[in-house]
């Protein structure tokens, strides 16, 4: 199948059932199609052909749909870039996937005008906001207002779909390229466990360049549900959305779950409506979950574990509300594997190991990446016997229950966002008085980890936390950046000389209090 199979599902069965909801403005899914064959139509006549790169560098809104759909539409390759990096990030992936065009929106033109690196293959810079065009972009609204529909390319499940970045051990981002088929593989693997009924009112938290918030999208076309965009999660701003628009499902990462629970005055009766939330991407502590599960007893929910090299989801776990499962051990499994996977735990071999056994978590089945572009040797080791390696580490008890215990690879998970140390301790080690630097996150009960540094400083060099702070803030994105500093004369190292993250893991939390 193709991504855009569910919008002439919807359109035949709810052609008036509105689809998006953007602040005052809505669409029903007669005009979302319209708008979507159109824009679709628009980016043809720029002579942008099928394989070519979309990159869309925007926030969650309604005309950010429109335009996923139709590079989809138009068997363009969409490009969803992170809206939190910076204008350098921004440009390595452009240049990377070799993007012809650049879609910008208000909220990210600062962003894109910032970048200073030579994107020779760009030949388009497109502005879809709401105020004047800036010079060197062309008005999107404007095309698409003169543009003619144009027939649906209907893409053969195994073209190309999408190019989602990820972070990568060596500190460069990778493009994690996703096929219609791995998408839709995805989407229905996660739809006849977790029932979407037609009248779900979604709200899109997370953000479109993310497989969650894309998958999420894509899910509301195939049933005729409705998508509310925020462009960003403010708590307040989401509260008053979401009882405004009556929404009655919500995908979060656990971090927003405890801001919105924090809200001064939120009163969780004023959302009568809501009847999921899914949560996944980062860690949940046990006081957060139980807090949530008494703040919402009509509320069923659900944690998914999966990545983007899967598409999304490759197991779910339904929270019950029975006294003995909530005292289990059970409570902390990311469940069993989904229907469209099949997970095992291995060695450093690839063999299956028994359960009960610390082991990496593989994952195969068709909603696994196609690879990473323009990276054959990365995608060789990462798929290396048919399976994903996904540098995680974990546990399968013996029905089968997946238990997600650490990150071999090291990565560290903050407020959903994947932070990869080998990027932060680069940054960190190029300030002209830092010898050594090891990254690590630490259990915070906000955003689920914290990225700590610990840095030994070079023989008669003097470096602050706020200095180091002020160098970080400079060269990589805010989420990125440690947020706390640890001072040592040596770092603990192997006999192969790398560094015990572990024992600096113990140490920090013992120090800390198991709190960053």
């Amino acid at each position: 199948m193709y991504l855009t199979a569910g919008l002439h599902r919807s359109m035949q069965r709810h052609p008036d059932k509105i689809a998006t909801v953007t602040g005052t403005r809505r669409q029903t899914y007669r005009q979302l199609v319209d708008r979507v064959a159109r824009t679709a139509s628009a980016l043809r006549a720029l002579g942008l052909q099928p394989g070519e790169r979309l990159s869309v560098l925007a926030l969650n809104s309604d005309r950010m749909v429109e335009l996923l759909l139709a590079g989809a539409w138009a068997g363009l390759v969409i490009n969803p870039v992170n809206t939190r990096w910076t204008a350098a990030e921004v440009a390595y992936a452009l240049n990377d996937c070799g993007a012809s065009a650049l879609a910008v929106d208000d909220g990210l033109m600062a962003t894109a005008q910032a970048m200073t690196a030579p994107l020779p293959a760009l030949r388009h810079r497109l502005y879809i906001g709401e105020a004047q065009t800036p010079a060197g972009y062309l008005p999107l609204e404007a095309q698409v207002a003169a543009a003619v529909p144009m027939e649906d390319v209907r893409s053969a499940p195994d073209t190309l779909a999408a190019i989602v970045y990820t972070g990568g051990t060596t500190g460069f981002p990778k493009g994690v390229m996703l096929s219609h088929g791995n998408l839709w593989a995805s989407l229905l693997g996660r739809m006849a466990e977790v029932p979407n009924p037609p009248h779900y009112v979604t709200l899109l938290t997370s953000p479109m360049f993310h497989v969650a918030g894309l998958g999420r999208m894509l899910g509301q076309t195939i049933v005729g549900g409705t998508c509310v965009t925020v462009p960003s999660f403010q708590p307040q701003q989401v509260v008053e959305i979401m009882a405004r628009e009556g929404v009655n499902d919500l995908v979060i990462v656990p971090s927003m779950l405890q801001m919105l629970l924090d809200t001064p005055g939120f009163d969780p009766q004023g959302l009568p409506k809501l009847e999921r939330i899914l949560w996944g991407a980062a860690p949940i502590t046990l006081p957060l979950l139980r807090r949530a599960l008494a703040a919402f007893p009509q509320v069923d929910f659900i944690h998914v574990y999966g990545m983007t090299e899967t598409s999304a989801a490759v197991s779910t776990l339904p929270i019950s509300r029975d006294p003995a499962f909530l005292e289990s051990e059970r409570i902390r499994s990311a469940g069993p594997a989904g229907l469209s996977a099949e997970i095992r735990i291995a060695d450093a071999e690839g063999h299956e190991l028994p359960a009960g056994t610390h082991g990496e978590i593989l994952v195969r089945g068709p909603a696994v990446m196609m690879g990473y572009w323009g990276r054959e040797e990365d995608t060789r080791k990462a798929l290396a016997g048919g399976w994903l390696h996904t540098g995680d580490g974990g546990v399968m008890d013996e029905h089968g229950y997946l238990y997600v215990i650490d990150r071999i690879k090291d990565m560290v998970i903050t407020g959903g966002e994947n932070v990869y140390p080998a990027e932060v301790e680069s940054t960190i080690t190029s300030h002209p008085a830092v010898s050594m630097c090891a990254v690590i996150g630490l259990p915070h009960e906000k955003w689920g980890e914290a990225v700590h540094a610990v840095v030994v400083l070079k023989p008669g060099m003097q470096a602050t936390a706020e200095e180091l702070a002020t160098h970080c803030r400079e060269r990589i994105s805010g989420y990125k950046c440690p947020k706390s500093y640890e001072f040592r004369d040596k770092l603990p190292l192997t006999a192969a000389g790398k560094v015990q993250k572990t024992e600096l893991r113990k140490t920090a939390q013992a120090s800390a209090g198991g709190q960053a």
